[in-house]
Formats: structure tokens, sequence, C-alpha cells
């Protein structure tokens, strides 16, 4: 059963709001890794 547009529109957008949040949690980490190196 081939996927309809829609389909792929919610897969696309799934994807996209993930990256997002995988891009959120890696800025996060970073910051937090430079805040805890920059006060030893």
């Amino acid at each position: 059963m081939p996927l309809s547009d829609e389909h792929r529109r919610l897969r696309g957008r799934n994807y996209t709001v993930a990256a997002i949040l995988v891009a959120m949690m890696v800025l996060f980490f970073v910051v937090t890794m430079v805040r805890i190196a920059g006060a030893s």
C-alpha cells in the first residue's frame, strides 16, 4: 500500500521536528560543557 502525499508530508515534518530537538540538545550540551570547563 503506497503512502499518500499526506503521509509523506507528515513524515517529513516529523523528521524536521526531531532534527530541531536533537540540535537543541547538542547546543545545550555544548554550552554546559563550555561553562563547566570555564568554571574550573
